[in-house]
């Protein structure tokens, strides 16, 4: 070997050496002061307390207090923004939901839901239910099959808002099923929940947020998302038993961090985010809001967006879905 080639090669080994050692020290040294903890929502719901007991076991793991940020508001992209324009050093991290990876298309955004975020690990999943008004005269998913596709456009769905991961479901629904739902877009999940009940709308595609209703019988379920039955609804079949295979939807969150920031502290933050999920007071927690833990790897997590990414922009250019902005 020329004494050029083994120079070249001794400042390429040292090169990697200092690289993995500049790596180490910025995971041993990481967290040295509070973590900003962005919820893309107002306060209430699910995701604020999310945050709070997730950011809690950070706090209690590391000594260094993690502080929730809530900025609500342009269908998550003011909180996706923020997150895009902070210094990708670990101390601002995001709880997100699919709407990441929905909103490019549907609406322009400043940043590539791709591109400009690094997963870090995801936190929750939760299936997808599909109800109906009592007064519906099907009480399986064959015979509501049959019975929207003898009334074509007289059935409806509400929705939390255009765009949401309900509204999506039901339009997959239409695409897999060859029949016509017509969706009906509310102001929130609430408003929703009480046309549903009150006959204004027949059906929805909704969260287990809507099992108190459920058990009181003033919503009845048809089937659920999942490969598994839920333990709270064990009477009600999954879509696959239910003879549609292949409906699979289900709710997630999510924790991201700016693209760039380096993978020692991306793979401590999900370590211990992990790790957190499988606490005792995490798990009643998750137990409470009657949804799962889900615990994967950042890579896992970034194949999961891209994925949903090709599917949702099926599904909304199938539907001829646009949001006026």
């Amino acid at each position: 070997m020329s004494t050029f080639c083994s120079a070249m090669l001794r400042m390429l080994t040292v090169g990697i050496l200092m690289a993995i050692a500049a790596s180490a020290t910025a995971q041993q040294a990481y967290p040295s002061k509070p973590i900003r903890f962005i919820i893309p929502y107002p306060p209430g719901g699910s995701a604020t307390p999310l945050a709070r007991i997730v950011g809690q076991k950070l706090t209690d793991a590391w000594g260094q207090q993690v502080i929730v940020d809530n900025r609500g508001g342009g269908n998550t992209v003011i909180a996706s923004e923020l997150l895009v324009k902070s210094p990708p050093d670990g101390y601002t991290i995001l709880l997100m939901d699919q709407t990441i990876i929905i909103n490019p298309n549907l609406i322009t955004t400043t940043y590539d839901a791709i591109k400009d975020f690094a997963p870090v690990a995801t936190v929750n999943s939760s299936v997808v239910i599909l109800g109906a008004n009592p007064s519906v005269p099907a009480n399986t998913l064959q015979e509501l099959i049959a019975l929207a596709k003898s009334r074509p456009g007289q059935l409806n769905y509400g929705s939390a808002g255009s765009g949401g991961i309900n509204h999506l479901s039901g339009e997959l629904f239409n695409m897999m099923t060859g029949v016509t739902i017509q969706h009906v877009p509310y102001k929130g999940g609430g408003p929703a929940v009480t046309d549903l009940m009150g006959g204004q709308v027949q059906l929805c595609f909704f969260s287990p947020f809507i099992l108190p209703q459920i058990k009181a019988g003033k919503i009845k379920a048809i089937a659920v998302t999942g490969k598994t039955r839920m333990a709270a609804l064990p009477q009600v079949p999954t879509f696959s038993e239910a003879g549609l295979p292949g409906f699979d939807v289900k709710g997630w969150y999510g924790v991201l961090a700016p693209a760039g920031t380096p993978k020692a502290i991306i793979d401590k933050l999900s370590t211990e985010i992990s790790k957190n999920l499988t606490a005792p007071d995490v798990k009643e927690f998750l137990d409470r809001i009657a949804v799962d833990p889900f615990i994967s790897t950042p890579e896992e997590f970034g194949t999961l967006m891209k994925t949903e990414l090709v599917k949702w922009a099926k599904v909304i250019k199938t539907a001829n879905i646009k949001l006026v902005q």
